[in-house]
């Protein structure tokens, strides 16, 4: 009796390694060195990234430059790259538009339809409008006024009305070709870079990271179950970058451009500072990235045979309202566009799992039954 008990102990050991029967403390103390490990991955990139993290900051700001440059070439404000650059209005293509702010009081002269004055309109200094540049015969340009504007409630400023080309460095003043970002305090530098150097550390060590959370987990596979651990972690890692890839080219960019965009159109001037804009880019960034592993997920519990394609499209409906609720809540704007750019990756990672799925799916057997399967 003894030994059939023996003998049926020897059949089940073969399916999983010594460590599967572990006790909770021995489980807790694997978790102990698998973190330190974690922990010592993180240290070393994090000094190799804090030698090199002014230059990955600057790399994480270019969206942001990017759009700040956009939304004042859209409001007609010309960018330059140092302070000694000189606004022209030349060099402004025909019908460029943007904000005008008068500097001081002027009288604006009103022409009939030959082009004679016939009154004139003072216009008080802080006064914005809109207008546009126009290119005479001679090649000069000119800033003219771009729709209807009413002036003291009683006199109407026609479109195409001349702008005095003395006042046209108001523009020049509100030209900012400093783009860099604010940092508030003294100490304000130092902190981001440890912050920047720290998620870039994650960021970097991420494969090695993969490899202790699979080791961890690997004790409680079945042998033949752990050949996916390769394919785990070079599918997650894949997926990561491509999670970060749009959310820094695609997603970030076209929700920067919205609202510093509205900013600019509404005459006013955003002061970005470094630490907010940092943690901006890093939620969307890791947020998208977390969101891209859904078909890594999905091929390995499919391996495993806890997901089927079937319970993944019975779900369907629920699982793009928890998509549009992720999307709202990573993207910094209450758009419904730019949360169409983040919710629709994730629509097509769905069902891209859906056909993961059903290309991998099988049910769970042990290890005798894949021995007798692949015998």
């Amino acid at each position: 009796m003894m030994t059939a008990a023996a003998g049926h102990k020897d059949e089940k050991d073969p399916e999983k390694d010594d460590r599967s029967s572990m006790s909770f403390l021995e489980h807790l103390d694997e978790l102990r060195k698998r973190l330190i490990r974690c922990a010592l991955y993180i240290f070393i990139a994090f000094l190799v990234c804090w030698y090199f993290s002014s230059r990955i900051y600057h790399f994480l700001e270019i969206p942001v430059r990017r759009a700040m440059v956009e939304a004042k070439r859209t409001a007609g404000v010309e960018v330059g790259v140092s302070a000694a650059d000189r606004f022209s209005v030349q060099d402004l293509p025909d019908n460029s538009e943007m904000n005008f702010t008068f500097p001081t009081d002027c009288n604006l002269k009103l022409l009939d339809a030959d082009g004679k004055e016939v009154d004139s309109a003072l216009v008080t200094a802080n006064t914005t409008i809109r207008v546009k540049v126009k290119h005479a015969a001679d090649g000069l340009a000119q800033l003219v006024t771009d729709t209807y504007w009413l002036v003291n409630s009683d006199k109407v400023i026609q479109p195409g009305t001349v702008i005095p080309p003395t006042l046209y460095s108001s523009i020049a003043q509100q030209m900012s070709p400093d783009n860099r970002l604010v940092v508030p305090t003294v100490q304000g530098a130092f902190n981001l870079y440890i912050k920047v150097s720290f998620y870039a550390a994650i960021f970097f060590t991420m494969p090695f990271l993969l490899v202790q959370a699979w080791g961890f987990i690997a004790p409680g596979l079945y042998p033949h179950e752990k050949k996916y651990a390769a394919p785990f972690i070079m599918m997650a890692s894949v997926f990561f970058l491509m999670g970060c890839a749009f959310a820094y080219y695609i997603a970030f960019p076209r929700a920067a451009n919205f609202l510093l965009g509205v900013a600019t159109e509404g005459n006013l001037r955003p002061l970005v500072t470094a630490d907010d804009y940092f943690e901006l880019i890093m939620t969307i960034m890791l947020g998208l990235g977390l969101v891209f592993e859904m078909p890594t997920l999905t091929f390995f519990f499919a391996r495993l045979g806890l997901v089927t394609p079937k319970l993944l499209l019975k779900v369907w409906r629920y699982a793009i309202v928890i998509i549009f609720i992720i999307a709202a809540v990573l993207s910094p704007t209450t758009d419904i566009p730019n949360m169409l750019v983040f919710a629709a990756p994730m629509i097509l990672l769905y069902f891209l799992s859906v056909g993961i799925a059903w290309v991998f799916h099988r049910k769970r057997r042990t290890e005798a039954e894949a021995q007798a399967e692949n015998s």
